[in-house]
């Protein structure tokens, strides 16, 4: 059964960066159709970015030019590196797999 872990979220300032990491256990032959989610408070779950089959890669407009998604098949490992951080990308950030999702990061951006 595939589990998703993410980690590195926090705290930072207007205008900082953080990169977060989701690893996957279990029987996972590639990193291709996974994805970041964030959910903000009172808001719906929003699709950030996912990597599709070829490396190619989505982002959500809110974040273009800002985030960036990659990741490591060998490791089972998707990243998201996010820089220019607004206070507006504060949000809980899930990992998610075809119908598996992480328990969630925290982000929060605030002065």
């Amino acid at each position: 059964q595939v589990q998703l872990v993410e980690s590195g979220g926090g705290s930072v300032q207007p205008g900082g960066s953080l990169r977060l990491s989701c690893v996957a256990s279990g029987t996972i032959f590639s990193i291709a159709n996974m994805a970041w989610w964030r959910q903000a408070p009172g808001k719906e779950r929003e699709l950030v970015a996912t990597i599709r089959g070829g490396g190619n890669t989505y982002y959500a407009d809110a974040v273009k030019g800002r985030f960036t998604i990659s990741g490591d098949n060998a490791k089972k490992t998707m990243y998201l590196q996010m820089n220019s951080l607004k206070p507006e990308d504060t949000a809980v950030y899930y990992c998610k797999w075809f119908d598996i999702w992480g328990q969630g990061t925290q982000v929060t951006v605030s002065s």
